[in-house]
């Protein structure tokens, strides 16, 4: 009957008078219906973008088209036909452990302008994304010129990957007067 007489009253008005929800009508009108095509169109504009595209911009692609579609609305057809966006799919998450928390002083106190050639050495592990897979990189840098004095990269964030960075350098180690790191697991 609503839909009838739409073109005579307003749905607010109509759903008042009936005593029921304006969002029962438009759940059981035009919901059901439209689906499909929304689908279409939103698989349509996601393939289009090369699978970059999020709810914000397919709104607004959807928009240009004259369909008004909410976000949340859009992320639900999304999941259900199993699109995800590239830029939403894999977040670094590092692991959390208990080593080494016991106090040291801090003989660097941030003076990171070493006198001599390897008085100073530093070293930290960090992570790039190769082929949608993690991998980590380990470097020295002697702080005298800041060069990098060794390195070594894998697929593995281990003790390994130290000794492999610690083995490059071709310098005699006895010269470090002093090693500083962020003391993470590896080291």
């Amino acid at each position: 009957m609503i839909q009838n007489n739409r073109h005579k009253y307003s749905v607010s008005a109509m759903c008042d008078v009936l005593g029921i929800a304006r969002s029962t009508f438009y759940y059981t009108s035009v919901k059901q219906p439209e689906d499909k095509t929304l689908q279409k169109d939103i698989k349509v504009i996601f393939k289009q973008s090369r699978n970059n595209y999020g709810t914000r911009k397919i709104k607004k692609e959807l928009e240009k088209i004259n369909r008004t579609v909410s976000r949340r609305r859009i992320g639900r057809v999304m999941k259900q036909t199993g699109l995800v966006s590239n830029y939403t799919v894999a977040q670094y998450k590092p692991f959390k452990s208990k080593v080494n928390e016991e106090p040291v002083k801090n003989v660097l106190a941030r003076n990171f302008n070493g006198q001599e050639e390897l008085a100073v050495v530093v070293s930290d592990l960090t992570y790039v994304r190769v082929n949608g897979r993690w991998n980590y990189v380990c470097l020295f840098v002697d702080l005298f010129n800041r060069e990098i004095i060794g390195y070594s990269a894998g697929p593995e964030k281990t003790a390994k990957l130290v000794y492999k960075a610690l083995s490059s350098i071709e310098r005699s180690l006895d010269r470090i007067q002093l090693f500083h790191t962020d003391r993470g697991s590896e080291f």
